[in-house]
């Protein structure tokens, strides 16, 4: 019991009040977090459009999302931190709400490519403030957590999703919109902001809600991208990132081809978020001693093989051990992708490195469908699941190649920045 419960504390135990709100909220909207993992299926099933079509759309929704990063990542740094996730959850609530009105193919294309947009620019917002909330030491852990909150609300939500769906798709809009909403009243009510807080002494009596927001000062956009080391690291989770998308499109596809119901297939995505949920906290305190490198070079291979075996699936059993197996590599690869970004990225340009950093994620969330569509349509499904296989083997060995020295900390900031950006325990809750 005395282990456990030091373990418990090691895990949960000394981050700020605020990250737990942020981590709440991050909850809320997961929970109802319908629309992306069954709109591949909505368009097919619901609607009548092809494999191609349901993977354009899903492009487009990648496409916004990849503008929404590096924009929410720039006002971020900029306006500030909480500003852009409100403005940005309850643009994502609009346009969700929207998308499950519209009928004509080019509306639907439209608010898809708008909802990815809105939808996107929270995260650089929503991790820019865990980075400034929690001190180094922490950070690691909390992204995690963070993480773990997101899988725990897909579990939930993909699993009752087929549910919902069962009873008219237009609900699964609506719920997904409201709990959009939710999160960003707990975001409104309990979140400060936290970009390059300073404060008089008086000011500091008072508490941080009294502290003056200050413009970052010396890093630009243009500065991340000449940052060598951290946009090869991009550009290998985009590789990656084009594999996992597989698991939000063409997998509801495959499954659709093989007489499987909407309802089989969110129960088999929810394995996903449950073996997360059970093991993501676990297995993050056994690796946390391991070289980066070799974590990220398994969590790929684990990922890619993964969702290669899909070639051989064709009853809910077999689908369901797949993705048991690309979830390992989930697991194993997100906290120490994490830990790369917080080591790379300064204090005074976060938003921006997290921008950048989504936009691999949200330009794969165009590249990935799309391509995958158009193979499964062309070429066939085995060509698809061998070509995960391939990409993520190369992936895998342009991490290892390129993180095997440890990458070195982030630049110093300019003088001007530094005297603007506060340590992390000094703000927020």
């Amino acid at each position: 019991m005395g282990a456990a419960t030091r373990a418990v504390r090691e895990t949960v135990g000394g981050l700020p009040r605020q990250f737990w709100w942020l981590w709440t909220s991050t909850l809320i909207n997961r929970l109802g977090g319908f629309v992306v993992t069954f709109l591949a299926l909505y368009l097919t099933v619901q609607r009548g459009y092809s494999a191609s079509y349901a993977g354009l759309v899903a492009a487009l929704y990648g496409l916004g999302g990849a503008g929404g990063a590096v924009l929410g990542g720039v006002l971020a740094d900029r306006l500030g931190r909480r500003t852009t996730l409100l403005a940005a959850q309850v643009g994502a609530a609009v346009t969700t709400a929207v998308l499950g009105l519209v009928t004509a193919p080019l509306a639907i294309a439209a608010v898809a490519t708008l909802l990815g947009l809105a939808s996107n620019a929270s995260r650089p917002a929503l991790q820019a403030m865990i980075a400034d909330l929690v001190p180094a030491k922490d950070r690691v852990r909390a992204f995690s957590l963070n993480y773990w909150a997101i899988n725990i609300g897909f579990g939930v939500s993909a699993a009752a999703a087929g549910f919902i769906a069962a009873a008219g798709y237009l609900w699964l809009f609506l719920g997904d919109a409201f709990t959009t909403v939710l999160c960003a009243v707990v975001v409104f009510a309990k979140a400060k902001e936290t970009l390059n807080v300073t404060a008089a002494p008086a000011a500091l009596a008072n508490g941080p809600a009294t502290a003056v927001v200050q413009a970052p000062a010396g890093i630009r956009l243009a500065d991340v991208l000449r940052d060598q080391r951290f946009m090869g690291l991009v550009g290998l989770t985009f590789l990656l990132g084009s594999v996992m998308q597989q698991g939000n499109s063409t997998l509801a596809v495959d499954m659709g081809a093989h007489g499987l119901s909407a309802r089989q297939f969110g129960l088999v995505a929810a394995i996903n978020g449950l073996v997360i949920v059970v093991l993501q906290i676990p297995l993050t305190r056994l690796l946390r001693s391991r070289p980066t490198a070799g974590l990220l070079a398994a969590g790929s291979l684990l990922m890619s093989w993964g969702f290669g075996l899909t070639a051989f699936a064709g009853t809910v059993g077999l689908y369901s051990l797949t993705v048991v197996v690309w979830t390992l590599g989930e697991i194993v690869h997100a906290p120490a992708s994490m830990s790369v970004v917080a080591d790379l990225a300064p204090a005074t340009a976060r938003g921006r490195y997290q921008g950048m950093y989504t936009l691999a994620w949200s330009a794969a969330s165009f590249a990935g469908p799309l391509s995958g569509g158009l193979v499964y349509d062309n070429l066939g499904r085995d060509a698809v699941w061998a070509a995960c296989a391939l990409v993520g083997t190369v992936a895998a060995a342009g991490y290892y190649a390129l993180l095997r020295v440890r990458p070195a900390p982030a630049p110093a900031l300019p003088v001007a920045a530094q005297a603007a950006d506060p340590r992390p325990e000094a703000v927020g809750g």
